[in-house]
């Protein structure tokens, strides 16, 4: 992809269970993109504005005890303040938009709870029209996810049972959606890096000038 033909940002979103290494994967595609000369913004949802940084608080403090259905509103109201305060600006200033989380994190995450299609048609609602060019998603082992966790917030906290059948959920999206979502094994970081690597430069058109996952 030649950076003059972008006309707006490509919008790559991560996701995964808890521990799956989203945080380590991100600061390798921001290394990538700097290398190759992109700018890039990063977000994480929810979060990355006042109002979302607040519901992110509420959403992952262990001390409240949150009816299913207000957590899919909350997972929703910041995710809406974060497109229309952020994401719309951001989408024509850089060249790269990578967003810790998005909406295929509430389809799993509330779509157990509530059911998948209740749970979509809101998703659908209130994600604008925002939907990413790219989703990586990072799998592991929830058991070996959650051990590199040390002090676990209000969702990490659940029976390991949970865990699993976001896994499931997971499998099942990316399947669903195999031109978007795209699947990574989170197991050893070089490999991550080299499938990662490879993924952007065929689907972005990114000229091969050197192999980035060599440096990291």
């Amino acid at each position: 992809m030649e950076k003059e033909n972008l006309k707006r940002a490509r919008f790559i979103t991560l996701e995964g269970i808890e521990g799956s290494g989203k945080s380590t994967v991100i600061k390798f595609l921001a290394k990538f993109f700097s290398k190759n000369k992109f700018s890039y913004k990063i977000f994480r949802d929810p979060g990355s504005t006042k109002v979302g940084e607040k519901i992110r608080n509420i959403l992952l403090d262990k001390k409240n005890k949150i009816s299913k259905y207000t957590e899919l509103l909350l997972y929703l109201a910041a995710r809406t303040q974060l497109i229309e305060e952020k994401l719309k600006k951001a989408i024509f200033k850089y060249d790269f938009i990578i967003c810790d989380r998005f909406f295929d994190s509430t389809l799993v995450y509330q779509g157990y709870a509530l059911g998948i299609k209740f749970t979509k048609k809101a998703v659908d609602i209130f994600s604008l029209g925002m939907i990413p060019d790219l989703t990586i998603l990072l799998d592991t082992d929830p058991i070996e996810g959650l051990k590199r966790i040390k002090n676990k917030d209000r969702v990490e906290s659940r029976p390991i049972s949970f865990h699993k059948k976001l896994r499931e959920g997971y499998f099942k999206l990316a399947k669903k959606y195999p031109k978007r979502i795209r699947l990574v094994k989170s197991n050893n970081l070089e490999e991550i890096y080299k499938e990662i690597e490879k993924i952007l430069r065929k689907k972005f058109n990114i000229k091969p000038s050197f192999a980035l996952s060599k440096d990291i």
